[in-house]
């Protein structure tokens, strides 16, 4: 029991599944060619933005969810976001406490899950310190679209980089490009395993926990 309730904890970073997640679904690919940085230059602001995690264990039961630190830069051209690369640090990636009761953890906090995560078992922040993202193609939202995210007007592609794996995914985001100022919000859910995060993922009861989906939730500001 003390074996599963450890996993669980270390485990926690997937999320239930798409129907639990208040989050749009990604769609995948292979690797795309990057859209090239023209007009004007943003870069985000890292206090001011945010790369939100949040999982569950199947069935929506005991949420865990954090935050890891993000560099980039946004290009706009006529008003449009049309470029950027974002860069989260994984060593900053944080669990709120709040999200860890050790009552139901055998003392375990949500310290001991951010040394998991960032240990060999997952991220392997020893080789690979950062998770990358490379806008490919920014788009129009098309009428009728379906998606959970309130004020959606874009469709984003780009290449999401975890460890060693490239993958693109496209998703519905809010991008708002005023004087001075980009606005950038999306929460969407990618599956692990796109990316090679097959830790507990079968050939053993406690398995039956863990889903595959990680919901990650953007909001990004950029300025001149």
């Amino acid at each position: 029991m003390k074996k599963l309730s450890i996993f669980a904890l270390s485990a926690a970073l997937f999320v239930v599944s798409c129907n639990e997640s208040k989050a749009d679904t990604v769609t995948s690919t292979t690797e795309q060619t990057v859209a090239g940085h023209s007009g004007e230059s943003f870069n985000v602001n890292t206090d001011s933005s945010t790369v939100k995690w949040t999982a569950y264990h199947k069935g929506g039961l005991n949420p865990r969810f954090g935050t890891t630190k993000t560099t980039g830069l946004f290009s706009v051209e006529n008003g449009n976001l049309v470029s950027g690369s974002l860069v989260s640090d994984i060593n900053s990636l944080t669990t709120d406490p709040t999200a860890v009761d050790p009552a139901t953890t055998d003392g375990k906090t949500a310290a001991d899950l951010d040394t998991h995560l960032k240990s060999a078992d997952f991220f392997d922040v020893a080789k690979y310190p950062s998770v990358k993202f490379d806008i490919t193609k920014v788009e129009d939202l098309g009428a009728g679209t379906e998606t959970k995210l309130e004020g959606a007007n874009k469709q984003v592609s780009g290449n999401l980089t975890i460890k060693d794996k490239t993958v693109n995914v496209t998703f519905p985001a809010k991008v708002q490009v005023t004087d001075g100022k980009v606005d950038f919000v999306s929460k969407f859910t990618i599956n692990r395993e796109d990316w090679g995060l097959a830790y507990g993922a079968e050939g053993d009861p406690k398995d039956w926990m863990i889903s595959q989906g990680v919901d990650l939730e953007l909001n990004i500001v950029a300025t001149k």
